[in-house]
C-alpha cells in the first residue's frame, strides 16, 4: 500500500570465496592489456576516435580500431571511483554501494509475456513493464528494476517508455539496458532530471543507471557508445557488459573468452574516464557457449569460474561489478529445470559479494515473462540469504535460562524465549504454504496466487502529478522526433 516500505533484504554475506587466484587475475588482467595494446577494439563513433587521439591513443581512423597502451589505461581507472550511489524515487531506498552488500535485480528485457489466467504467450507491451515494477516495488528482495520486457507498442521511442511505467509504478532505483542512441539518451538524462528535480540532484542520486552492450569480438556498438558519452556527462552511472560466446564470436576457452570480453569492457571505461574523470562506471561479462551440434545460443553458465570470476575481474581492476545470476534456458516457468539452473546463484554469487546483480524472473534464455517465476526465483534468493548469514551467538541466542528451566525431558513450546522467537522459526517459502486442509499447496499455482494478489492490494506511491505531466511532454516530444 502506499506508504508502506518494507526495508530492502540485500546479501550481506558473512563468508567469502575466492574463484580465481591472484595470479590468475593477474594474468587474465596482463592478457587484458595485451589485447588494448596491441590488437585494438572498435569504436564505430568519431566523437570517441577523436578523444582518445587528443589523449595519444594509436588510431587507425580508416578501421575505427583503437589501440590503447597501458599506462594510459591505468592513468584513467584511477579516476574512476571505487563506489557510488544509486537513487531512488525516495531517499530511503538509495543504494549506496559498499563492499559485503550485494543488491540484486529483475531480468530484462524480454519480448513475451505468459498471461497469468490462461497461459497464452503473447507480444509485450508497455503496460507489462509498469505490473511487473509494482510486483518488484514490493518484493524486498529487489533492490532496483530493470524493465523486465520490452514496450514494443512504441516502436524506436520504446526504451523511453519503459523508463516512464518504471518510474510511475515503483520508488526504486531504475537500471536500463536498452536506451541506445544520442537522442534517445537525452531524452532519458532529460526525463532523470524531471525525476530528480535538478541537474545537480541528478548527479548527487541518479535515479538511473545505464547498462551498454559491447559487441563480441572486440567492437563498441555505435549507438551504445554515443548514448554512454551522454550519460556520462551528466553524471548518470554506465556500466557496459560484455557477452563473449565461447567457440564463435571468442574464444573457446574460458580464459580467452574473459580476457576479451574484458578488453571491450575496459576500453570503454577508459574512454570516459578520460572524457569525464571520476564518472560513476561499472563492469560485468556474462559469456556463454555455442552448441557445436546446432550452433544454438547456451546461456545457463557451466562454469562457476566464468560466471562469479568475471566480479573478480571488475574487483581487481577497482570497480564495481554487476553479476549474473538466475537466467534458465527453460521454456516453463515452475519446472525441474527452471529451478535446477539458478538454484545456487544468489548463494554462489553473494560469496564473491558483486555490488549488484541481475537477473531475476523471465525464462527462455531471458525472452519470456512468466510473472509467477519472480515469486520462484525470490524463494531461492531468500533460502541464499540466510545461508549467507552469520550465525549469532551471545547470551539471548545460547537461550541458557530457557534451557535451564526446561530441564531434562521437558518441552520450550511454553517458554517466553520461545515466543520471542518464534517468527524466526515460521517459514515463508513457496514450497511451505498451507491450503485450508493443512496440505502443502503446489508452489507454481500459490506464485500465481502471489502475483495476483500483489497487484490488487499493492500501490507504490505515485510520481507527483506534475513530474508525471512532464514525462508525458518529453515522451511526445520523442515520440515525434524519432518516430
Amino acid at each position: 500500500m502506499t506508504g508502506d516500505r518494507p526495508a530492502l533484504e540485500p546479501l550481506r554475506s558473512a563468508y567469502r570465496l575466492q574463484y580465481l587466484t591472484d595470479e590468475q587475475l593477474d594474468k587474465l588482467q596482463e592478457a587484458t592489456l595485451d589485447i588494448l595494446e596491441n590488437v585494438g577494439v572498435k569504436f564505430p563513433s568519431e566523437k570517441a576516435l577523436n578523444v582518445f587521439l587528443e589523449h595519444g591513443a594509436i588510431v587507425d581512423k580508416a578501421a575505427q580500431i583503437v589501440k590503447i597502451k597501458r599506462d594510459m589505461v591505468f592513468k584513467a581507472l584511477k579516476t574512476a571511483p571505487r563506489y557510488f550511489v544509486m537513487g531512488a524515487r525516495v531517499p530511503e531506498y538509495d543504494l549506496h554501494l559498499q563492499d559485503g552488500v550485494t543488491y540484486f535485480t529483475t531480468d530484462g528485457c524480454g519480448v513475451e509475456v505468459v498471461d497469468l489466467d490462461s497461459g497464452v504467450p503473447r507480444s509485450s507491451r508497455k503496460a507489462d513493464v509498469g505490473m511487473m515494477a509494482r510486483v518488484a516495488d514490493y518484493l524486498p528482495s529487489i533492490a532496483f528494476y530493470w524493465p523486465m520486457v520490452s514496450a514494443q507498442d512504441f516502436g524506436r521511442t520504446a526504451p523511453l517508455h519503459e523508463l516512464d511505467a518504471s518510474w510511475n509504478n515503483t520508488v526504486k532505483h531504475v537500471q536500463s539496458e536498452t536506451v541506445m542512441g544520442k537522442r534517445e539518451a537525452q531524452y532519458a538524462v532529460e526525463m532523470s532530471t524531471v525525476i530528480t528535480g535538478s541537474k545537480e540532484e541528478l548527479r548527487k542520486r541518479p535515479p538511473l543507471t545505464s547498462l551498454i552492450c559491447t559487441i563480441a569480438p572486440l567492437m563498441q556498438d555505435e549507438p551504445g557508445i554515443e548514448a554512454a558519452m551522454v550519460f556520462a556527462e551528466a553524471g548518470i552511472p554506465v556500466g557496459f557488459l560484455s557477452m563473449p560466446t565461447l567457440g564463435t564470436t571468442a574464444p573457446a576457452t574460458m580464459a580467452g573468452a574473459l580476457a576479451m570480453g574484458d578488453a571491450e569492457n575496459i576500453s570503454a571505461i577508459v574512454l570516459l574516464q578520460l572524457m569525464y574523470p571520476g564518472c560513476p562506471v561499472y563492469h560485468s561479462i556474462m559469456q556463454a557457449w555455442a552448441d557445436m551440434r546446432t550452433g544454438g545460443y547456451i546461456s545457463y553458465a557451466r562454469d562457476a569460474r566464468g560466471r562469479y570470476g568475471t566480479v573478480e575481474i571488475a574487483h581487481h581492476w577497482g570497480i564495481p561489478s554487476l553479476g549474473a545470476c538466475y537466467g534458465t534456458d527453460s521454456t516453463k516457468a515452475g519446472t525441474w529445470q527452471s529451478a535446477a539452473e539458478p538454484a545456487l546463484d544468489p548463494f554462489l554469487a553473494g560469496l564473491t559479494s558483486p555490488e549488484i546483480v541481475t537477473g531475476m524472473g523471465l525464462a527462455r534464455t531471458y525472452t519470456r515473462l512468466y510473472p509467477e517465476q519472480i515469486i520462484l526465483d525470490e524463494d531461492l534468493y531468500q533460502r541464499a540469504r540466510a545461508y549467507l548469514m552469520q550465525m549469532e551467538v551471545n547470551e539471548e541466542t545460547l537461550a541458557l535460562d530457557a534451557i535451564r528451566s526446561v530441564g531434562p525431558g521437558g518441552h520450550f513450546l511454553g517458554q517466553r524465549h520461545t515466543r520471542d522467537h518464534m517468527k524466526t522459526l515460521l517459514t515463508r517459502g513457496v514450497t511451505h504454504q498451507l491450503d485450508g486442509n493443512n496440505k502443502y499447496r503446489d508452489p507454481h499455482e500459490f506464485a500465481r496466487e502471489k502475483v495476483r494478489s500483489i497487484l490488487q492490494t499493492h500501490q507504490p506511491e505515485p510520481l507527483e502529478a506534475e513530474k508525471q505531466t512532464e514525462l508525458t511532454r518529453i515522451l511526445a516530444a520523442a515520440d515525434k522526433e524519432l518516430t
